[in-house]
């Protein structure tokens, strides 16, 4: 609590600043007040920085006086946010006319004197809060001094590299040798087992190193978890998205009853493997059992649970098989706490071992603790001393406390060491549900919008930001969840045991399984973020939330339209996300939202946008789903990312020519829905060429053009006019752009030129047909890709395509359509050496040696067998090759089978099946 106040007087004191260097002509007379105020808070925020490092917990006295200074600290902002209001309206009242200006001015009058009569009062209390401090005598605490070290940026790899666990291989093992038994048996039961174990043992881990080792042996899984109060009807959506990979129209309105029928059916005839991870009752269980099918062709269902009497009552009635996971060994113990550490090796510093041991005894072989203390002493310097004050911090009541208690004893030790800005942003992400997946976009941007971010130099308040994120995940605070190809966590979640301890340090607490609660003691005026999951029928009404700062409602199927009535109203919000199926439209004035920064409505029903919403100059970033381009885009002068909207017939094609004005613009995303024969598509391609020109001189970063089947955005050579751009003419070339990709329904004849220009570029994302040898030659020049996706509806008939070693240096991932594969592909030796996964058609029966053997840092291979035309033992023996041949690679990658064209298999020659059978015997 102590941090998260830190970072709402920060934001105060930013404010007193401005209003000295920018305001305080118009405040005469208390010019003097203004400064004291800044003045004292300045060095109150210093002492709650120091009392955030305290290594225990706070005092009575100590903690009344925090609150009284949050409650200021609230009051003098809310006083400045009227004061610049009604400055604002006044400005804008000057631009409109004579009348409304003279009106204005003198509620402007009336305005500077109540504010100066305020601004007496808050002064009056800073005064108070300042002399109690010193009577508390509150500085003279003692603050031990914290050593820093960087942190590894190795560490967060281990988590998705197997090869970074530690005493996992014969758990997992043992696990998949009792799955898989009796495989290839006419009649296979479906088998049910459960991991059963305290928190933190890792039984997640263990089940999701299961669930990798079978990755390819099922032909449908899936693998979700549960909460203390899950929310049922998502788990079953979630597991029929999985397993059906497809998507259901109006999924969300479905009941139970109707999601559990849907799954049944198609597991029904279905080899599957499903996951359950974390369940916490015995109910839960029942109803999402009734989903899956219990047939007899081999399916697997697996369960984590931390208790003993869930785990039997999920393998009943037959009992099938209960896995108590085991705390680790002391020598996989020490493996996993020196990687931790120094990276590598499993060797501990000579004059570290006793202390070493003796901390470990402590972590009782839990991976979760020595992960915990391990990443916290990574950032101590590495002397016998300084790891001695800390194990002597963790406390010798082992035995005496409850597990869970000396868990959080030992978590307290990384949240503590953690600098201030840090434990803001991490106690921040205890307003999210448990195991909720957390994107790394949507959380940096809202620790922007609540002001805990501090920009020095002129940095960019996202890399700040995103660096935060990245050294929370360094530290082991937060696990990563999505890795994208570039290295970078798109993604994470907050380990139950860590939520636990965030939930601990803040004394407010609004969860409630039955609906949302405000605590009765609450201001309501003084909530700066608002975050809804869930159900909504009895949330206060915004009006009454005058100083919202993020208001962030998800998942509110139930809610009415009319609760976002009053969002006009919060004239300081700065992020507003809605993922709310039932809402339809904006009230009017959304133009008023002058400190809007993020706007993400991509969820909504809307599918227009407020007239008024050109005029949002603090704007960003404007996220919609496939959204009509509104008139005057080009006045969002701040704006840097824009998607996707939609270009359609009825759009305005000036429109599209103001996409140029946007100089600050990063990211645009395009949805284009123009038909061939529409009678202006020459006007609508033209004025997107000449904003794309300009764009690509400016800012844009990235650049994604969709359209739906029959769109595509014609070319020269089809209709005669000036847009060719695409293919040759783009100049100068685009030089900033990192991403692009264009899937409108339309196949380049050839790389364009301009794309083998881009240095800077890491994904690609582009169809061209037909694919020949130089389009490979081509874009493995390009020095920084690092993702490429090319398909096509041919290859070169006659040859090979070859991939030597000197293309595509550091490409992660590869993905190849092409359904009319020629002579396929042919990896030579040294090729892609960085290549990770791989995504590439073959046609059954033909001859599958294409180099696969040379590339040697692969880990993951997806197949997708051609199977038109040949028979199902072509398929099958095509299957067991690659199988086969990936076995003998260095990573032992896995391998996922896709069949494609089944329907168009031949039949097996009767008579030549029958000569072998006699030729064998």
């Amino acid at each position: 609590m102590v941090s998260v106040l830190a970072g709402v007087i920060t934001s105060v004191i930013g404010k007193l600043t401005a209003l000295l260097g920018e305001e305080y002509t118009k405040l005469k007379g208390v010019r003097r007040e203004v400064e004291f105020m800044k003045d004292e808070l300045s060095s109150m925020n210093a002492l709650l920085h120091r009392l955030a490092e305290v290594d225990c917990d706070l005092d009575v006295q100590t903690k009344e006086w925090r609150n009284q200074v949050r409650e200021m600290s609230y009051d003098i902002e809310d006083c400045i946010d009227d004061f610049m209001k009604n400055l604002a309206q006044t400005d804008m009242a000057k631009a409109a006319g004579l009348v409304q200006s003279l009106v204005q001015q003198l509620k402007a009058l009336r305005a500077r004197h109540q504010i100066s009569s305020q601004i007496q009062g808050l002064k009056a209390r800073v005064e108070d809060a300042s002399k109690r401090s010193m009577r508390y005598k509150l500085d003279e605490c003692t603050f031990e001094p914290r050593i820093s070290r960087y942190i590894d940026p190795r560490l967060p790899s281990l988590y998705a590299e197997p090869d970074g666990l530690v005493g996992i291989d014969k758990p997992r093992d043992q696990l998949v040798k009792w799955l898989m038994e009796g495989v290839g048996l006419s009649v296979q039961q479906l088998k049910v087992m459960s991991i059963v174990g305290s928190g933190g043992l890792g039984k997640t881990t263990l089940a999701n190193e299961v669930y990798r080792k079978l990755e390819g042996q099922f032909q449908c899984r899936s693998f979700v978890s549960l909460s203390q109060q899950p929310d049922v009807k998502k788990i079953l959506r979630s597991i029929l998205s999985q397993v059906s990979q497809q998507e259901y129209a109006n999924i969300n309105i479905w009941d139970e009853e109707k999601l559990i029928n849907a799954i049944r059916e198609f597991l029904k005839n279905k080899r599957y493997f499903v996951i359950i991870d974390d369940i916490w009752s015995s109910q839960a269980w029942k109803i999402i059992k009734c989903a899956l099918f219990p047939n007899n062709v081999g399916s697997k269902i697996m369960t984590t649970t931390r208790s003993i009497t869930i785990a039997k009552s999920c393998c009943s009635p037959h009992h099938d098989h209960v896995y108590e996971i085991s705390p680790l060994t002391e020598s996989n113990s020490m493996s996993l706490f020196v990687r931790r550490i120094f990276g590598s090796g499993d060797i501990c510093p000579p004059q570290l071992e006793e202390i070493s041991s003796e901390i470990l005894k402590k972590c009782g072989g839990s991976p979760l603790a020595i992960i915990t203390v391990a990443s916290l002493l990574a950032n101590k310097a590495s002397t016998s001393e300084e790891w001695e004050r800390v194990y002597n911090s963790i406390g010798s009541t082992m035995e005496k406390d409850d597990s869970v208690e000396e868990m959080r004893r030992i978590l307290s030790l990384s949240y503590d060491d953690l600098p201030h800005h840090l434990k803001t942003c991490l106690l921040y992400l205890s307003i999210f549900p448990e195991d909720y997946e957390i994107q790394r976009d949507r959380l940096i941007r809202r620790w922007i919008a609540e002001g805990f971010i501090n920009t020095e130099g002129g940095q960019d308040l996202e890399e700040i930001a995103e660096r935060y994120f990245n050294d929370l995940i360094n530290r082991s605070m937060i696990q990563p969840v999505k890795i994208q190809f570039d290295g970078r966590v798109d993604s994470c979640r907050v380990h139950d045991m860590v939520l636990d301890l965030l939930i601990s340090k803040l004394s407010l607490n609004c969860y409630s399984q039955e609906n949302v609660i405000v605590p009765p003691t609450a201001i309501i005026s003084h909530c700066r973020s608002l975050s809804i999951f869930g159900y909504t029928e009895q949330m206060p009404s915004l009006s009454k939330f005058r100083f919202l700062r993020v208001l962030d409602i998800e998942n509110g199927e139930e809610m009415e339209s009319s609760c976002i009535e009053h969002v006009r109203k919060l004239c300081q919000l700065k992020y507003l996300r809605l993922d709310v199926r039932t809402i339809s439209a904006f009230p009017e004035q959304l133009g008023e939202l002058q400190n809007l920064q993020t706007l993400d409505i991509r969820w909504t029903k809307i599918r227009k946008l407020p007239k008024d919403i050109v005029q949002l100059q603090n704007l960003t970033c404007l996220r919609v789903n496939s959204l009509e381009l509104p008139e005057g885009i080009g006045n969002l002068h701040a704006l840097q990312e824009l998607r996707e909207i939609k270009v359609k017939w009825d759009s305005l094609a000036s429109s599209l020519l103001e996409l140029g004005r946007l100089t600050k613009l990063r990211i645009l995303g395009l949805r284009w829905c123009i038909v061939n024969t529409h009678s202006n598509k020459e006007t609508f391609a033209e004025n997107l060429v000449s904003s794309l020109r300009k764009l690509g001189r400016l800012n844009l970063r990235s650049l994604c053009i969709r359209g739906d089947y029959g769109y595509s955005i014609p070319l020269k050579e089809m209709y005669g006019y000036s847009i060719d751009f695409l293919l040759d003419s783009w100049f100068p070339s685009p030089h900033l752009l990192q991403k692009f990709q264009m899937d409108a329904y339309y196949f380049f004849p050839r790389v364009p030129a301009w794309i083998a220009s881009l240095d800077n570029l890491t994904c690609l994302h582009i169809n061209i047909n037909p694919v020949k040898e130089d389009t490979f030659e081509i874009l493995g020049a390009l020095p920084a890709l690092l993702f490429l996706w090319l398909s096509s509806e041919s290859a070169a008939p006659k040859q090979r395509l070859f991939i030597s070693s000197n293309m595509f240096m550091c490409l992660k991932e590869l993905r190849f359509t092409c359904w009319s594969n020629g002579k396929g592909l042919m990896f030579e030796a040294g090729a892609m050496p960085s290549l990770e996964k791989l995504e590439v058609p073959l046609d059954a029966g033909r001859d599958l040696d294409f180099g696969i053997q040379h590339l040697t840092s692969v880990t993951h291979i997806i197949a997708k067998i051609i199977c038109t035309g040949a028979t199902v033992r072509e398929v099958e023996a095509s299957e067991d090759a690659i199988r086969n041949t990936a076995t003998l690679l260095l990573n032992h990658p896995t391998v996922e089978i896709r069949t494609w064209g089944d329907e168009n298999m031949k039949e097996e020659d009767q008579g030549k099946v029958e000569e072998e059978i006699q030729t064998s015997g």
